[in-house]
C-alpha cells in the first residue's frame, strides 16, 4: 500500500515540450493573420475620420458664409459654424461662397495612400483612401 502512495507523489502531470510548441506556433500563426487585419481596419478608420471631417467643415463652412455673406472662410472660422476638428487632422481654406474650397489633412503617420480630402464650395468632396 505504502508502494502504490508512493508511485502516486512522485508521478508528475504537465504539458510536454512537443505540446507547448504548437501551441505557440498556432498563436504565431493567428498573430500573422490579426495583425495585417488589424492595420487595415484602423486606416479605414482614419479614412472615415477625414471625410466625415470634411463633411462636418462643409456644412460649418455654408454656416458661416450664410451669416457673413462675402467673407473668405479660414479654417478659424469654422469653430464659428460649429466644426470642431478630430484630433490629427488640419485643415486649410480659401473658401468663399461662390469659389475655392476646403482641404482637410490626415497625419502621415497613418500610413493612407491619399490622406487628403477636398471640399469644394458646391459641396462636392475628393475623399481620403487607403
Amino acid at each position: 500500500m505504502l508502494q502504490n502512495m508512493a508511485r502516486k507523489i512522485k508521478r508528475e502531470e504537465g504539458f510536454t515540450l512537443v505540446e507547448l510548441l504548437i501551441v505557440v506556433a498556432i498563436i504565431a500563426i493567428l498573430a500573422a493573420i490579426a495583425i495585417p487585419q488589424f492595420s487595415a481596419y484602423r486606416k479605414r478608420g482614419y479614412v472615415a475620420s477625414i471625410n466625415a471631417d470634411a463633411k462636418n467643415a462643409y456644412t460649418a463652412a455654408q454656416a458661416y458664409l450664410v451669416d457673413t455673406p462675402g467673407a473668405t472662410l479660414t479654417c478659424g472660422n469654422l469653430t464659428t459654424g460649429g466644426y470642431n476638428a478630430t484630433t490629427g487632422i488640419s485643415c486649410a481654406s480659401d473658401m468663399t461662397a461662390s469659389s475655392g474650397g476646403l482641404t482637410l489633412t490626415g497625419q502621415t503617420g497613418w500610413g493612407l495612400t491619399k490622406n487628403t480630402a477636398e471640399v469644394d464650395y458646391s459641396g462636392v468632396i475628393t475623399p481620403a483612401t487607403p
